[in-house]
């Protein structure tokens, strides 16, 4: 087989196989490749010498058995035996689920994880969007420091873990997403440096020097990455990606990296014909992230709205710190706004950011399933000091009522693991370097920003200890126990309506009408025929349910936290405390 490598800046470079080290002769149509020819099979170890220096795995490995510092290993894609033809799923009328294989199960494998995949049928999830899978050091971690962007964590399961976890997925109906991380590399096991200028300090992230996406060498750079995201999709069968922290992505050319992406994440798409979307990370709230190409945006399929997950925290804890604190004076009105607008910073001043931020969304014209809202996330319970759950400090009907306005609202509604039965383990922030300078500036790199915020240092959960990762796993015994049984059922009937429901996936933003009382603390808005409420209050509330249409009273119940009568003649709501209804016109 034909082993290549991009090294522009060796003089000379060496295939190291079992059978010896060879040289490696320049591609005279490639600057900067490397070409050689060696006999190869699926398990054969290799890497690369360059200029004499130590053994280095392959950039675009697709097998990293001993860890992202050991040699690379041939993958022959073919030889898995796919179950049958999969035609995809879309994300008009999605219901996404957020699934960490570390965590999901105790085992942490692609395996087990498969074998609760029928939990999530039932609950009636139709697409599980992966955290990522690329190799890092150790056994657990969150990803996001992963390196070897074309390879799979091995203690997952490897290459054929993963492919065995989305036929088994794919088998049930379930599309199955990536998360990947094109922003940065983890600060261990990352060897690209050695082989060209991957990065540049032309720009600078939180992570140190930025991925070289505009600076000399780019061209190259940019088509590894394209290339490992081609190949996650194709060789995998998978069905979008998600896209980590596109904000931070420095890129000064006219032509950027994510319409190069966008645009030939589409082609393969054409070719497959079946949907593969790009969901981004951005917190920049414009909205050209979600823009066809045609009309001047990145051409994005999709993006997580973190306004409208800030909006419902607030009104849910009443938290005000940090970036909350544009959200805390109005939180009923900050929702009622995203539900209708997007996004709430659309060109309006952020005390967080001490200035104006974001760009207004031409609801007429931008279908609201290109916004994923949530009330929970990896980041947005990981992030917190102890990773703690909204279950850890809401009451159950609180909790009831944040899946109501997550699955009745217009946007692509999305679960974190265990959110659907309120799940009382936490999720930490958890590593497990191998390098002991790293571990240790990582454990008092956290604990130091904890105590600007007034933690005790001995209160952070240390991401070292391995009973971090072993608390953040799911208790699957929860499910089956009150009060969790009877919250499982909850996110489970909210779901059956929203997919037997045509105006819950209605994507029409400008069609969505809300009222709300921020003192008495209740919320309702209109979709189509359907009217929800909420009552995030002690006390019951009377809700008057005209919404600018051509009658207020009457109307069926479709479903209720707790027991309540449809309005009367009076077109009155009365809810009770912490609860949260669906009604349907007569």
């Amino acid at each position: 087989m034909q082993f290549e490598v991009w090294a522009p800046q060796a003089a000379s470079v060496l295939l190291a196989t079992a059978d010896g080290r060879r040289p490696m002769e320049r591609d005279p149509l490639r600057a900067g490749w490397w070409t050689a020819e060696a006999e190869a099979v699926d398990g054969d170890r290799y890497g690369f010498v360059l200029d004499d220096g130590p053994v280095l795995p392959d950039p675009r490995s697709r097998r990293q058995p001993d860890g992202p510092d050991g040699e690379s290993a041939v993958v022959d894609q073919e030889a898995y035996d796919w179950r049958g033809e999969w035609s995809g799923r879309g994300l008009p009328g999605a219901v996404l689920y957020e699934l960490h294989i570390g965590t999901f199960t105790e085992a942490g494998t692609f395996d087990a994880a498969a074998e609760r995949l029928g939990h999530l049928v039932d609950l009636g999830i139709t697409h599980v969007s992966l955290m990522p899978v690329c190799p890092f050091p150790g056994t657990h971690g969150w990803g996001y420091e992963g390196v070897s962007l074309w390879a799979v964590h091995e203690p997952y399961g490897g290459p054929e873990g993963l492919k065995r976890f989305v036929d088994a997925a794919h088998g049930l109906g379930l599309a199955v997403v990536l998360d990947v991380v094109h922003n940065h590399l983890g600060p261990s096991g990352n060897h690209l440096p050695a082989f060209g200028p991957y990065f540049t300090d032309t720009h600078h992230t939180p992570w140190g020097s930025a991925v070289n996406l505009d600076a000399p060498g780019s061209d190259e750079v940019r088509a590894y990455l394209l290339g490992s995201a081609l190949a996650w999709l194709r060789d995998y069968r998978l069905d979008g990606l998600r896209l980590d922290a596109v904000h931070a992505l420095a890129d000064g050319r006219a032509l950027t990296f994510l319409e190069e992406l966008s645009a030939a994440v589409d082609a393969l798409a054409a070719e497959v014909g079946r949907p593969l979307p790009l969901i981004a990370e951005s917190d920049l709230c414009d909205p050209r992230t979600t823009t066809p190409r045609p009309e001047g945006g990145l051409g994005l399929h999709a993006q997580w709205n973190d306004d409208f997950h800030h909006a419902l925290h607030t009104a849910l804890t009443g938290e005000s710190q940090g970036y909350y604190a544009d959200f805390a004076a109005a939180p009923l009105a900050a929702v009622a706004k995203t539900v209708t607008a997007a996004f709430f910073h659309n060109g309006t001043y952020s005390s967080f950011r001490g200035r104006t931020h974001g760009r207004p969304v031409d609801i007429t014209r931008a279908p609201a399933h290109r916004f994923v809202g949530y009330s929970q996330t990896h980041d947005q319970i990981g992030n917190r000091a102890l990773g703690d759950r909204l279950s850890s400090s809401l009451s159950p009907g609180l909790q009831a009522c944040a899946a109501a306005l997550v699955l009745t609202g217009p946007f692509t509604p999305m679960l974190f693991m265990g959110e659907e039965w309120g799940a009382r383990t936490p999720w930490q922030f958890f590593t497990d370097h191998t390098d002991p300078a790293l571990a240790r500036a990582v454990r008092e790199g956290r604990r130091r920003e904890f105590a600007e915020h007034g933690w005790a240092a001995e209160d952070i959960p240390d991401p070292q200890d391995p009973g971090t990762r072993a608390r953040s796993c799911l208790d699957w015994g929860e499910p089956e126990r009150e009060p969790h049984a009877r919250m499982r059922a909850w996110y489970r009937e909210l779901i059956a309506l929203r997919h037997a429901m045509p105006d819950l996936s209605d994507p029409d933003l400008a069609a969505v009408r809300t009222a709300y009382d921020e003192e008495a603390r209740w919320i309702a808005y209109r979709r189509g025929d359907l009217r929800v409420a909420v009552n995030l209050a002690e006390a019951p509330a009377a809700i008057p349910l005209g919404l600018g249409r051509h009658r207020s009273g009457g109307g069926r119940v479709l479903a209720a936290w707790t027991p309540v009568e449809a309005p009367g003649a009076d077109g009155v709501l009365r809810l009770p405390p912490e609860s949260c209804v669906v009604l349907a016109d007569e």
